[in-house]
């Protein structure tokens, strides 16, 4: 049970969610599979369990039958890693070729800023929010505190750790409060590593949102993220408006007084469960 355990920790901090990492593992365990009974197994419905398919077969770590009724199997595990690994991989290359342009087309523009005016964006995508995130990471000399599911901390890993520890290590500081579980202990650990500061806020419910140096904010309208892809659908409203950022920090400090450090809570979530440490 505790290899088990593990094993699905391990699948999540790769890139998966709960439930996709739960069905890989069941096919790899028991075989093939048709939705019915995944869903009977899992103790689901099936749309939910199709739902799930989908983005494995996106992610090529499952492969349908083509008889009928079709049947689901697990791709073995080191091709579906690797299919996964290079998926990442393509997908910020696109990032990094994107951004190199932007530069090279930032230098023959004549921007004029303008401190009379806030502008206000919806972001769609995962995206769309790392890619304007990055560079404002970049560009920010303070703080970046951030409120919202411990999925993030997954996403951040695999797209902007290394961003996070330039900026901790030229004097910033970053704070980050979420509802710790057992599957995110590793992806927590890692920012812990770092120098970012985590805290527990036990069942957290309430809207995600980050701020950059009190100034710029993202706050999300709808952040269901059920698959960590770049693709994934997410409206968030970005925003240089201060008013607004100052609000979202009062926010985040009276949380951030009633939660718990992160070192604390997996102390605890370890405790409770000593078969899994």
């Amino acid at each position: 049970m505790a290899d088990d355990t593990e094993f699905l920790s391990r699948l999540i901090n790769f890139g998966l969610n709960e439930k996709e990492a739960q069905l890989y593992f069941h096919l790899l365990k028991y075989g093939p599979k048709p939705p019915s009974l995944l869903a009977k197994s899992l103790k689901t419905y099936r749309e939910d369990v199709y739902r799930t398919l989908n983005g494995l077969i996106d992610k090529g770590m499952v492969n349908p039958s083509l008889d009928s009724p079709t049947v689901y199997a697990a791709v073995e595990l080191d091709t579906a890693l690797d299919a996964a690994l290079k998926k990442h991989e393509a997908e910020l290359r696109e990032m990094e070729r994107r951004k190199q342009e932007l530069q090279e087309l930032s230098k023959q523009q004549r921007f004029r800023p303008s401190d009379e005016f806030s502008t206000f964006k919806i972001i769609k995508s995962l995206r769309e929010i790392i890619a304007i995130a990055l560079p404002t990471l970049a560009s920010i000399k303070e703080e970046w505190i951030t409120v919202g599911p411990a999925i993030i901390t997954v996403v951040s890993s695999l797209y902007v750790l290394e961003d996070d520890k330039k900026f901790i290590d030229r004097g910033g500081k970053i704070r980050f409060i979420t509802d710790i579980t057992h599957p995110y202990i590793d992806s927590v650990q890692q920012h812990l590593d770092i120098g970012v500061d985590v805290r527990h806020f036990d069942a957290y419910s309430g809207i995600l949102f980050s701020v950059f140096d009190r100034k710029i904010s993202a706050s999300a309208i709808n952040a269901d993220i059920k698959h960590i892809s770049l693709n994934e659908p997410i409206s968030l409203l970005w925003t240089d408006d201060p008013t607004y950022a100052e609000y979202l920090m009062s926010t985040f400090e009276l949380l951030w007084e009633q939660s718990t450090p992160a070192a604390q809570r997996i102390e605890e979530i370890l405790k409770q469960n000593p078969q899994n440490v």
